[in-house]
């Protein structure tokens, strides 16, 4: 019988000599439920063979049928093709011979040991998409994954998340993917036992598909049938939260399963067209491992819907997760067809899928076959719906029944009886014999019981083989459904009662139906026999059941022990050894290999056992001993690939090198992949490993074996590592120049193409990336090497100067640039190469000027200043002086002429610190910024870099600092704070250094002469604070220049005030008054008077004395007779004297407002008429009034009388003054003289002032008399130095010397009065004086000017010799002897023109002055004259530095080319010009900023407001000007309000005064496209500059990483760097395009303009950054451009009636 049964069964193929079979070809949908050998397969292979060769042995011209065969197992499709093509050669070779048919088995060589999964898909001889496929491909036998993963080539971007699914040959993928393994190692631990059964219906059934997501929904899986879905019928709650919780971690895992691959297909495939041409015959085996919806996938695939084939065993869904059925495969697909009813071919109607059953089992016998029924009977009767209906299945003959052992326990006798024999003899079991368990577990006890006796392998791994003898052990011993529920069989007993009601409790049995499952695979895997060894009681109710239907045959203790072990040859070893390795049994195929004595095989077999155990640690050991098993793994294929050969060698390290990537070990990856000839995978690896030498290497080598994108890609990424490093590529990494370039270009590899360049000379261009690239060392390098174009020198220059701006802007010292690092060095060393002869003169002004900052050469700034002033380069000057005024400087040793100059050039500095501080907008200005080295940023924003001035100041508070944030290049703030931080930095600068200088110029002699030195030349006094000059060198210059001095120094100061408007300046303010007039109205006569002012040589002239009028006014109104009276009168009348000097028309308004002219201390009130003494003081000055004169002797009076504090030489000019007054009246009354002031000879500053001579004045005789009286005393106390102590003098304490020099003085202003006056009131009171004098005893020191020589002089003349006549002009002779043109002479002959040559010359008067009308002498006697007449108040104002506002500025004429005026903001333009305009060329703002000359009186004066205390303003103003003043302050605030709520963004505002520009032009067209070009466009123009700006700072970003990342972020990087450099261009392109200056806009084409925003539109949404601030500004732009306007239709006005008459 058995050979009958190995004849009839077994014995499938035989090769016959002639072709004796016919063919019958169906063409009907067909589901074979069959048993699992009844050739379901064979049946299917044998249609689609009929199909082809009807196809070939057809005469008529038609396509080739495309047929598929799916399956699960690659084994199985590879055998089954395999099967398919002897079958062709079968028939093929039907005409051969047995010599030739000898012949061609002699070539055939049988293949090695290789796992076919291993093989790489692109070695399959197919293509890697499916609409590749041609019809030479088919018929195509491939398993269900690969078919999935073509279709997915075709629709599926590897970049989508469903396109990880389908990888192709990447070993680091495998572990992405749910397999059973994974599942059991990864998942099972985190789940309850009996888990996974069930979770296949969430995601796998018909319902998913109409569910979100393709997941069952919870409501719905709860609802399943019981009956159809038995297991876990009553934990369906608990299973779906534990298919969450699968979700939750596949989800976190990034894995993915099979439901997730269909379902991800199905999804596009419903979007999109099937690829490629559809199929017409498809053949599905094993249709139960697969998901329903898998069954809609396959049949989209083909076109014909009576072309289908499905096979499979539902009694054998032991896989995990399985619940297939036919009949809901056939009613899924009967639904499908009538949902796609239109893709039916013509003329079809709609079927019912057929469906047979082939009941002929061609595997086993009929005892096995019938036992193996009968479980199937069972299912079917309990779980009717788990299962297909089929018909009983039959064996071909029939044979022994299974022998079940019972009754074999510890109290009868042990396995080893049979299992060992009976002597004790070692018994092992042959190569088609097994012995089945339940799991590892119980394998692992029986190998410990009996040892190694045969092949021992548990039933999951023993589905799919077969065996001649098998035996079933403990089956029901491990099972997990205890002997309760077993007995649940016992129904299928006749005549059991006490079996268990299955109805009552139907979900209590649902195990039991996976149990019969179980065990019907492991009955149905013996082909002969069969042998059951269980000694649970759970396995009662089963042999019951099979004893009672006479099905098996029982054993028990004492009864013959059927002879179990069969011996095998090595040959049949080794041949089921290759079985168990192709169905990955390699522990069995070990054992088998090892009997058969084949070490190659078991060393190959151990190799790929270590990596099955590395694969199961994956997510369930440490990463560290997951990489270790790997390895070793890889090692052992290594070694079984050294002893291999052919397709056997390289498959080998094929799979080491995938060992060696999943134990992370890329090098040795990469290497064994190369020894596998995969190249491609290999330059991977190495690319991987950070080998890119060796990557290099196979691209060279091999790239014509590696596609042509992944040698794209690895060359790219080859050479951006090459590039970013230092490291020399072994290889040419460009083959041509220009593809060099392009590249480097494409990935903005800026530093490699600018070396590339200078490579091939063209130094002009590497030069300018260099500078595009903040490289300006290497920039200026290149530039100077190249010689193509006329401006390199020039660019170099250019770009040295703006590093030297950078490091040696602002307040930076030379010491700290010059020990910075080497770069320094370098800009100096290459600025020494420049050719000067090539550079503009301007150009090599500013190279000598920082090489003389860094060189420290302050004389030659000095110069350079001056040069920058002439060539309006105020940035370039600023720096110069600060530098210069730096240092320390000793003013004390500084002559007058040198303080001139000093002063000069720090008011130059002093102004150029005023300018900025009161600049509108400095932001704004180009040079400005790059003074103080800000950058402007995008938007409003502005970058202070670090090291710099700003930068310092932040640093100093930064704890406090909220309005910047801090980089790594320094601080970015809005334009406003920085501006406020500038101002504020130079307000304090200013305040410093003016400080400091004044503090300096009030120790230094120069401003105060001492008179003991001038008159004596010795001085006593150590360490005299006033300057020791010589009589000799007393000049009109030097005058002058004592003069100027002080009054560059009250500029100065004026500045200090206008920037800080609450500093106290009032004692300031009056000592530098008070020196203003001693310079001006020195205490003698030889050091000159205010007739030798030369105003050509004052301080910017007139307009530098507007300052001092102004300090004048603030004086009168700060100045306090009961706060400062120990010096109110001297104070008092040294500023009302410089008052009615310069101001004369303007002084009487403020001074009558004056607080001190109102009131003052009693002192200053005459007993008499309670008169205020002030009051006759003012009168005397202003000289207006017929009294004047007498107030002034009242006044005089009044201090010498009462013994006033005053100062002597104040009070000498105040005597003189009313003096001088007192003779010009006398004298030029007509009653007394014909000619008035003919032949007079008078001092010249006595006759500057016209108010002397055209005012009628009474001259009160009896009132000088007694102001002559008070005089004689003065004289009399000075001389004998008692009752002086009112008196006091500047810097000095009385002296014989000094007493005798103001001694003289009044003796000259007594020989003047008595000379014109020959009233003997007067004369009589003057001789007393002189005699008086001379009966004393004469002074001891006879200097110059000793009072003894006048007085002896006068005596001589008024007494002459008896005889002899007195002189008329004997005074006038003592007088000019005692002069004797010492010092400046001071003395004017008036001569009247009708009597000019009838009067005689006097030679020794220095200056004859011949006039027509005494109202020409002031005007004809001095320039000073100008200055006395009345000046209008605007001018007067206009250039005052103003205090407040920023805006405030003042306003001067500058008369001299190498004089600095006052500042205005519109000057500080020149080399240093506003962004987009030329040097000089500034558009003010004529409504904020700017003022018309002609403004009013009104509102200049408004500007002098905030520099005046109010408080002193005691006099109030009139209701008129309260009322104007009330109007300018409403007006001004309305304007601060509205610039500060400003509500235009400055760049927008900065762009539209642009386009403002470009529409002015002549050329420019009006009409609709300048409403867009003024209206729209500024707001796109600056979206596109921040998205530039933008994309610049990612730019840069990328560009640092790129040499700081690791080499494994190279692709990524590349990516981004590639993308930017990309857009970035776009942007540059696009405001080229659309920039105001562009000639697109001359063209006005509105279309061009509309797609110009398009473009702006896309290139926005590129940039990487957040452009959400920019959505407003661009919206605008978009609907005032290219949004089409919807014209709302109003309501028509009728037209009115037609006037026919």
């Amino acid at each position: 019988m058995d050979q009958l049964h190995s004849l009839l069964v077994l014995e499938k193929y035989v090769t016959f000599s002639q072709h004796v079979f016919m063919l019958t070809v169906l063409s009907l949908t067909c589901l074979a439920d069959l048993s699992y050998s009844t050739s379901k397969t064979t049946t299917m292979l044998f249609k689609i063979l009929g199909i082809q060769r009807a196809w070939e042995m057809s005469a008529v011209d038609m396509p080739k049928p495309r047929q598929i065969f799916v399956t699960k197992s690659r084994v199985l499709a590879t055998k089954v093709e395999e099967y398919f093509m002897k079958l062709l050669e079968s028939l093929a070779l039907a005409g051969y011979t047995l010599e030739e048919l000898a012949k061609m088995k002699a070539r055939s060589v049988q293949e090695g040991l290789v796992d076919l999964d291993d093989l790489p898909e692109s070695q399959m001889n197919i293509p890697m998409k499916y609409s590749e496929l041609e019809d030479k491909h088919f018929p195509l036998f491939l398993t269900f994954d690969r078919l999935a993963k073509m279709i997915a080539a075709d629709i599926l971007s590897k970049k989508d998340s469903a396109g990880v699914f389908f990888n192709v040959d990447d070993a680091d993928a495998h572990d992405c993917f749910v397999t059973y393994d994974v599942f059991a190692n990864q998942y099972w631990p985190h789940f309850p036992q009996n888990l996974s059964k069930n979770l296949r219906i969430v995601k796998g059934s018909e319902h998913a598909l109409t569910c979100p997501e393709g997941v069952l929904d919870r409501p719905n899986y709860l609802r399943l049938p019981h009956r159809s879905n038995p297991n876990f019928a009553n934990q369906r709650g608990i299973l779906y939260d534990m298919f969450e919780h699968y979700t939750k971690i596949k989800r976190q895992r990034s894995h993915h399963d099979v439901a997730d691959r269909t379902h991800a297909i199905l999804k596009v495939l419903r979007s999109k067209e099937f690829p490629g041409k559809q199929i017409d015959y498809l053949y599905v085996d094993e249709a139960q491992d697969n998901l329903l919806i898998d069954a809609l996938f396959l049949r989209q695939l083909c076109r014909n819907p009576d072309g289908l084939f499905w096979a499979g065993d539902t009694a054998q869904t032991i896989s995990a997760g399985s619940s297939f059925r036919f009949d809901d495969l056939k009613a899924f697909l009967y639904r499908v067809e009538q949902q796609n009813i239109s893709i039916n071919s013509a003329g079809a109607c709609l079927r019912q899928p057929a469906m047979f059953q082939l009941a002929i089992n061609y595997r086993s016998h009929g005892g096995i076959v019938n036992c193996a029924r009968s479980v199937i009977e069972l299912i079917t009767k309990f779980w009717p719906n788990t299962i297909d209906t089929l018909r009983p299945e039959m064996g071909v003959v029939d044979g022994l029944k299974p022998v079940f052992f019972t009754g074999w326990d510890k109290s009868t006798v042990h396995h080893e009886q049979f299992l060992f024999g009976t002597k004790g003899g070692h018994i092992e079991f042959g190569a088609e014999q097994c012995i089945l368990v339940r799991d590892d577990a119980a394998r692992q006890r029986l190998r410990d019981q009996v040892g190694e006796v045969g092949l021992i392998m548990t039933l999951y791994e023993s589905k799919g083989l077969e065996f001649n003898d098998v035996l079933l052990y403990n089956f029901f011993e491990d099972s997990t459904v205890d002997l309760s529920r077993w007995r649940v069989v016992l129904n299928g007993v006749d005549g059991q009662g006490y079996a268990p009601n299955f109805d009552r409790d139907e979900a209590r049995y649902a195990g039991v139906c996976s149990e019969l499952k179980i065990l019907y695979v492991g009955i149905t895997r013996a082909r002969k026999n069969i042998w059951i060894v269980d000694k649970s009681d759970r396995s009662e109710p089963m042999r019951i059941f099979w004893t009672s239907r006479n099905q098996i045959q029982n054993c028990t203790p004492g009864t013959d022990v059927p002879h179990l072990a069969v011996s095998s040859t090595p040959e049949e070893w080794a041949s089921f050894g290759r079985s168990l390795f192709s169905h990955k049994r390699y522990s069995q195929a070990i054992h088998c290999f090892e009997r058969a004595n084949l070490r190659h095989e078991v060393k190959v077999c151990e190799a790929y056992q270590l990596r099955e155990v590395a694969r199961s640690s994956v997510g369930v050991a440490l990463l560290s001993d997951q990489k270790r098993a790997f390895n070793v793994a890889a090692d052992a294929f290594t070694n079984c690939a050294a002893t291999a050969t052919g397709n056997q060698k390289l498959q080998y390290y094929r799979n080491s090198a995938d060992c060696y990537v999943r134990a992370g070990d890329d090098l040795k990856a990469a290497e064994a992949y190369l020894s596998a000839q995969e190249f491609e995978q290999a330059a991977k690896r190495y690319r991987k490993a950070g080998r890119f030498d060796k990557t290099l290497h196979v691209l060279n080598d091999h790239g014509t074996d590696i596609p042509k994108e992944t040698t794209a890609d690895l060359w790219t990424v080859c050479r951006l590592f090459y590039f970013s490093r230092t490291t020399r590529p072994p290889l040419p990494l460009f083959s041509t120049f220009d593809e060099e370039l392009e590249f480097l270009e494409d990935y903005d590899l800026d530093y490699a193409r600018a070396s590339l360049l200078e490579s091939h000379s063209r130094y002009y261009e590497a030069a300018e990336l260099h500078l595009s690239e903040n490289r300006p060392l290497e920039a200026v390098r290149a530039f100077i090497k190249d010689h193509s174009k006329d401006d390199s020198t020039s660019r170099a220059a250019d770009t040295i100067l703006a590093y030297f701006w950078r490091k040696c802007s602002f307040r930076i010292t030379a010491k700290s640039v010059v020990d910075e690092p080497e770069s320094m060095q370098h800009f100096i060393a290459l600025a020494d190469e420049l050719e000067m002869n090539k550079l503009t003169p301007a150009t090599r002004d500013l190279l000598s000027m920082f090489q003389s900052i860094l060189r420290g050469n302050h004389e030659s700034l000095r110069n350079l200043a001056l040069k920058f002033h002439e060539q309006n380069n105020k940035p370039a000057a600023l720096l110069c002086l600060d530098h210069v005024f730096s240092r320390t400087i000793d003013m004390r040793a500084f002559t007058v002429d040198e303080m001139r100059r000093f002063l000069q050039q720090f008011h130059a500095y002093a102004r150029l610190l005023y300018l900025i501080l009161t600049f509108p907008d400095p932001m704004e200005h180009m040079g400005i910024r790059r003074l103080f080295s800000i950058v402007r940023l995008s938007g409003d924003e502005f970058l202070i870099l670090n090291g710099t001035f700003l930068h310092n100041k932040i640093m100093e508070t930064r704890q406090n600092i909220t309005w910047a944030s801090e980089t790594p290049s320094g601080y970015t703030a809005s334009r406003r704070n920085v501006t406020q931080l500038l101002q504020r930095s130079i307000r304090t600068i200013l305040k410093d250094k003016v400080s400091r200088i004044n503090d300096k110029c009030c120790e230094s002699p120069v401003f105060s002469q001492c008179l003991q030195f001038l008159i004596s030349g010795v001085c006593q006094r150590d360490k005299c604070p006033q300057e020791h000059v010589a009589v000799s060198k007393l000049d009109r210059q030097y005058y002058n220049n004592r003069v100027a001095i002080h009054i560059w120094q009250i500029l100065i100061l004026q500045f200090m005030y206008s920037a800080h408007p609450k500093i106290d300046r009032r004692k300031s303010m009056r000592d530098w008054l008070k020196h203003l007039y001693e310079a001006i109205n020195p205490p003698l006569f030889i050091q000159g008077s205010p007739a030798d002012l030369d105003m050509n040589l004052m301080p910017l002239r007139l307009d530098g004395l507007k300052v001092v009028k102004l300090w004048i006014c603030e004086s009168f109104y700060s100045l306090d007779p009961f706060f400062t009276q120990a010096e109110f009168l001297t104070a008092l009348m040294g500023i009302t004297s410089l008052s009615f000097a310069f101001d004369r028309d303007d002084a009487p308004a403020y001074i009558s407002r004056a607080k001190c002219t109102i009131s003052g201390p009693l002192d200053l009130v005459r007993k008499g008429d309670k008169r205020y003494m002030v009051h006759d003081l003012l009168s005397s000055y202003q000289g207006a009034s017929l009294s004047s004169i007498s107030s002034g002797i009242l006044y005089l009076l009044h201090v010498l009388d009462n013994r006033l504090y005053v100062n002597l030489s104040v009070l000498c000019d105040c005597i003189e003054d009313v003096c001088g007054a007192f003779i010009i009246n006398w004298r030029i009354d007509p009653y007394f003289n014909k000619l008035p002031l003919h032949n007079v000879v008078l001092p010249c500053n006595w006759l500057l002032f016209p108010h002397k001579f055209t005012t009628e004045k009474k001259t009160n005789l009896p009132l000088m008399g007694e102001l002559l009286d008070e005089i004689a005393r003065l004289v009399e106390a000075l001389r004998v130095e008692a009752g002086m102590d009112f008196l006091w003098l500047n810097y000095a304490k009385f002296t014989p010397i000094l007493r005798n020099v103001f001694i003289s003085r009044i003796c000259r202003v007594l020989c003047l009065i008595a000379h014109h006056i020959s009233h003997p009131l007067l004369r009589n009171r003057v001789n007393n004086i002189i005699l008086s004098l001379h009966k004393k005893t004469p002074p001891s020191n006879r200097h110059p000017i000793n009072y003894w020589k006048l007085v002896d002089d006068v005596v001589k003349c008024i007494t002459p010799l008896p005889g002899c006549t007195p002189l008329p002009d004997g005074y006038l002779r003592a007088l000019l002897a005692f002069d004797d043109n010492k010092g400046v002479g001071n003395l004017v002959h008036l001569v009247h023109k009708k009597m000019n040559q009838y009067t005689r010359v006097n030679t020794s008067i220095g200056r004859r002055l011949v006039y027509e009308k005494t109202i020409e002498i002031p005007h004809l006697l001095s320039s000073y004259a100008v200055i006395a007449q009345s000046t209008p108040r605007v001018e007067a104002l206009a250039s005052v530095p103003r205090l407040g506002h920023s805006k405030d500025r003042p306003e001067v004429m500058q008369h001299d080319e190498k004089e600095i005026t006052e500042p205005q903001p519109q000057e500080f333009e020149g080399e240093g010009e506003r962004e987009g305009e030329r040097e000089g060329d500034l558009t003010a703002n004529a409504d904020t900023e700017t003022r018309d000359a002609s403004e009013t009186l009104d509102e200049v004066a408004t500007l002098l407001a905030p520099d005046l205390d109010e408080s002193l303003r005691t006099n109030g103003p009139s209701a008129e000007e309260e009322e104007a003043a009330r109007k300018i302050q409403n007006t001004y605030r309305r304007y601060v309000r509205r610039r500060s709520s400003r509500a235009v963004n400055p760049e927008i505002d900065a762009i539209f005064m642009t386009c403002l520009k470009e529409t002015q032009s002549p050329e420019w067209r009006s009409g609709y496209y300048s409403l867009l070009f003024l209206g729209p466009l500024p707001h796109l123009l600056v979206c596109l500059e921040r998205g530039i700006a933008l994309t610049r700072a990612a730019k840069t970003k990328t560009k640092g990483l790129f040499n700081k990342e690791s080499h494994e972020k190279l692709e990524e990087l590349g990516k981004q760097r590639s993308g930017i450099a990309t857009l970035l261009r776009k942007g540059l392109k696009l405001r080229k395009q659309l920039e105001p200056s562009s000639s697109a806009h001359r063209a006005r084409d509105i279309d061009a303009l509309r797609s110009g925003v398009l473009e702006v539109e896309e290139f926005m949404q590129g940039v990487p950054g957040s452009m959400k601030d920019m959505q407003s500004d661009f919206q605008m732009a978009y609907r005032g451009i290219v949004a089409k306007k919807v014209v709302r239709a109003g309501k028509e006005k009728g037209r009115p009636a037609l006037n026919v008459e």
